[in-house]
């Protein structure tokens, strides 16, 4: 993912988490349980920060060019833990259907990997120095 993609993508990951949010502030609250209501909360919390994050992988590779590759791959873990987690937790809320949150995991183990990947990355670039 080029520095270009990253920073489009969490563009419209920002919007689209913002619309989340209000969606379940607005629609979603007297229409689910209160349980169900709270994940699809924790669904946009993790939406926006992850968002941010993958703004900030963007940014960083046009200041790391030496480093394109590994933070292409960081902006897609941090993509695809979006997707996974906020999305199967948003399923999870909108339909009831707990058994769909045996996807979650695998969301925060993208988001784990991609953190573990910037701050090698990081380091790595420190050194370069």
């Amino acid at each position: 993912m080029s520095a270009r993609v990253a920073v489009i993508l969490a563009g419209a990951f920002l919007f689209a988490g913002v619309a989340a949010g209000a969606f379940g502030a607005h629609a979603l609250r007297a229409r689910i349980a209160p349980d169900l209501l709270a994940v699809f909360e924790t669904g946009v919390r993790y939406h926006l920060v992850h968002a941010l994050g993958l703004l900030a992988v963007g940014l960083l590779a046009l200041h790391w060019p030496d480093a394109a590759r590994g933070l292409a791959l960081c902006a897609w873990l941090m993509a695809a833990g979006i997707v996974l987690f906020s999305g199967s937790l948003y399923v999870l809320a909108l339909s009831g259907w707990r058994a769909f949150g045996i996807v979650t995991p695998f969301g925060g183990a993208a988001w784990l990997a991609s953190w573990a990947l910037l701050v090698w990355i990081a380091w790595r670039q420190g050194a370069a120095a």
